[in-house]
This record gives structure tokens, sequence and C-alpha cells, in this order.
């Protein structure tokens, strides 16, 4: 219950406008889907599955932590699957090697970190990695690595507390969540991403 209320309060923070001191739309409409995907039950299944083009998606109760930022930037009315895809095809080699691919596939590649790291450098979208908290804004989006080798990323959103320091939506293996986790593990990105 408490975790709702938290959830509730931040939605209500945002849409009042009390949240921020500098407004913008697109991240406060980012912040939301985010926020909204802690609400899904989601198992952690990174899989491989076909899925369809454009528009495509695994099954709504599985999930990554890309997931989690696909469908977030899905709500908004943007499709990560298309929008990779087409700049990976148009510029294949600008791309990481990691799995060898020969081809773009449309199934997997928007649902890769580097990838999307990638493309968001690609849109200029990058920001200078920092540790201080100000510099992060809700909306945005770090990656990180976890255990030393694994790529994650994350939406940053406002500490539900009222606090300084942003908090993430992520999954990390139990479903999206609202945590205190900025700063845990080695940042290896940032980014602002506002298609709009």
């Amino acid at each position: 219950m408490k975790f709702c209320r938290r959830v509730a309060l931040l939605v209500l923070a945002l849409v009042s406008g009390s949240g921020r001191a500098e407004q913008d739309g697109f991240a406060d409409r980012l912040v939301k889907a985010a926020l909204h995907r802690t609400t899904q039950s989601v198992r952690y299944d990174p899989a491989y599955v076909s899925i369809p083009y454009p528009n495509g998606d695994v099954p709504a109760d599985t999930g990554v932590c890309t997931d989690v930022v696909i469908r977030s930037y899905r709500a908004l009315g943007f499709d990560l699957q298309k929008l990779v895809h087409e700049d990976m095809k148009a510029n294949f080699k600008a791309y990481p090697k990691d799995w060898g691919l020969s081809r773009t596939d449309t199934n997997i590649d928007h649902r890769r970190v580097p990838n999307l790291r990638t493309f968001f450098k690609r849109r200029g979208a990058s920001l200078a990695v920092t540790q201080d908290p100000a510099d992060y804004k809700p909306g945005d989006l770090i990656t990180c690595t976890v255990a030393g080798r694994l790529p994650h990323i994350a939406i940053v959103v406002p500490n539900p507390d009222g606090g300084a320091r942003p908090w993430i939506v992520h999954n990390i293996g139990s479903g999206p969540k609202l945590e205190d986790r900025l700063f845990e593990f080695p940042l290896t990105g940032y980014y602002r991403y506002h298609p709009e």
C-alpha cells in the first residue's frame, strides 16, 4: 500500500506542476508512463521472442529493463522498435557487433541496451555522466553495468519523498520497480531523448 501511495503522490505532483520548478511536458508524460509500468505485473524474462513489426511487443506479463523504456515511450506514441530498426538498417556499421549478426533483427535489436545507447547517442541525446544528483532530471535515461558485465537501462523519476536525489524506474529482475538506485551501479551513459 505504501508503494502505491508513493506512485500516486508522484503522479499527482506531476499533474499539479508542483513536482518540478522547470516543466517539460514530454519528460512529465514519460515519467507518468514509467510510473504506470510499476503497477503492472511483469515477470523478468530475457528470452528471444518473435514479435510483429512495427509496434511489436513481447507478452505483456514478461519483459526486461529495455521493455520498461520501450513501453514507456510507446505509451507516448513513439515506437523504439521501428525507430531503432530504421536507424540500424541505414547505419548498421555504427551499431555494436556483440551478437555476431550480419543484418538487423526487428525482434530483438531495440531490446538490447548497447543498441539503445548507440541509437540515443546518434540522436544527439547523450549527456555527460556525473555523480551529481542535480544533473539528472525526471524523464532522463541512464545506462549502467550490473554485476560487472550486464548492461542495464532505467528511467529517472522524481524522488517520491521529495528529496534531492532522483530515483529510477527499471526492471532488474523482479518486474518494473521504483527504487532509489540511481548511483548503485557504474553508469555507462546518460540520455535525454525527447523525440517531439
